[in-house]
């Protein structure tokens, strides 16, 4: 791998948004637009075809000697949370040029076209909905749900489609069919300490998480903190611990299995120092790749909520928000990254992925691998966030050696 030019390219990648205090590059916003339209040269540079598909995804295409056989494809995205990373995203879009611009340099053909994917509004920074590209590409998308959805500029989905020449209406023509593509790969930085802390080159992902998430309104009684005894106190603050603790427990018991919980807001009223709170709004997030792991934790936060209910006399009000199905990444898949990490003499181990990805949409459509590289400190969505180039270069020879795997050389001829 030429890893002067992959971070050079990234570096170019990363002008477009860089606030000085890491990346803002929000989906279908003008300096998002401007790095697609950048990265769509860089490909046309190499002699791929490009175009933009009807949600903003960007693909790029390399012929292959049996152009009509279904592609194999690879990618990420190019917009970012706000103050992101220079790597989340960008570097599994750059990976997936830096094999195009690799197999050209060794004039390597492959029977079966190769395609590299921009992948639209992967993350939530800006409407609150994530892999919105992957899931229009997977016919996951319900029109209804998104069009009058209001970002955190103010402008609805669709008034963003339309600043960008894009057109709602047509969002659904996004849709690719399963005969379309042969795979996709996804190299992604882990966004955790695992790979780091096992000192492993490569994390081969077998599942990609799903979240279960819940509000949870405890009402108790407000009374004055000194003059109400401690047996006559209704603390809705109290009820919301112990609430926080036993899922803690729970998910702790589940450990093994991956499966993980979180209590990722809690907000107290009235808010005053001398007055026992009386409402507290929380809200649960309990995620993993092992469905009856995952319902173990939440029959205990429903067995936790009804011993609160009881002994501490309080009233509480559970909200599902949403219940997911974690996405389990096929074998063979998952098989030929391991071949490809043995052949290039990378170090690597089998994990789930806690984090959704746009592979976890795609694999609706077709067999799908997603490809770990370490982050340092296991930060992410961070302006510190880093892989060192090592790492990255290691990752993309892997990536090139799974692509050509499942592409087929055709031959490979040296220049002289």
């Amino acid at each position: 791998m030429n890893l002067e030019r992959i971070l050079e390219t990234l570096k170019k990648i990363n002008e477009f948004g860089d606030t000085g205090n890491g990346i803002t590059r929000l989906a279908y916003t003008d300096i998002e637009r401007k790095v697609a339209a950048f990265f769509k040269d860089l490909c046309q540079k190499e002699g791929l075809s490009v175009y933009q598909d009807e949600c903003g995804n960007i693909i790029a295409r390399r012929k292959g000697m049996m152009d009509d056989l279904p592609a194999v494809a690879c990618g990420s995205h190019l917009d970012t949370v706000i103050n992101g990373g220079r790597y989340d995203g960008a570097l599994g879009v750059v990976a997936g040029l830096e094999v195009i611009r690799s197999l050209n340099e060794k004039n390597i053909k492959t029977l079966h076209p190769i395609e590299v994917i921009a992948f639209a509004c992967e993350e939530s920074a800006r409407f609150g909905v994530s892999t919105i590209g992957s899931k229009a590409m997977a016919g996951k998308i319900i029109k209804e749900s998104l069009k009058d959805l209001e970002g955190i500029d103010g402008k609805t989905f669709s008034d963003a489609f339309s600043a960008c020449g894009l057109d709602f209406d047509q969002i659904d023509l996004a849709t690719r069919s399963n005969q379309e593509l042969e795979v996709f790969y996804e190299l992604h930085i882990e966004q955790g300490p695992v790979l780091e802390q096992e000192n492993k080159q490569i994390g081969i992902v077998t599942g990609i998480a799903a979240p279960t998430r819940y509000e949870l309104f405890i009402r108790g009684k407000a009374s004055h903190s000194g003059t109400t005894p401690m047996h006559l106190r209704k603390d809705a603050f109290l009820g919301a611990a112990e609430i926080a603790l036993q899922i803690e427990n729970a998910a702790k018991e589940e450990s093994t299995k991956g499966t993980v919980a979180t209590v990722g807001f809690c907000q107290v009223w009235p808010g005053a120092m001398n007055v026992i709170p009386d409402t507290v709004e929380m809200k649960v997030d309990i995620r993993g790749t092992n469905v009856a792991s995952k319902r173990k934790v939440i029959e205990k936060l429903n067995a936790v909520i009804e011993t609160v209910k009881i002994n501490r006399k309080l009233d509480v009000v559970m909200k599902e928000l949403c219940d997911e199905l974690p996405i389990l990444l096929p074998d063979n898949v998952t098989q030929n990254i391991a071949k490809g990490c043995s052949e290039i003499g990378a170090t690597y181990m089998y994990m789930p992925s806690g984090a959704g990805h746009d592979a976890m949409n795609m694999a609706a459509i077709c067999p799908t691998g997603l490809i770990f590289l370490p982050s340092k400190d296991g930060l992410s969505h961070h302006p510190d966030e880093y892989t060192n180039i090592e790492q990255i270069g290691m990752g993309v020879s892997l990536l090139e050696n799974v692509i050509t795997n499942s592409a087929k050389i055709y031959g490979s001829f040296s220049s002289v």
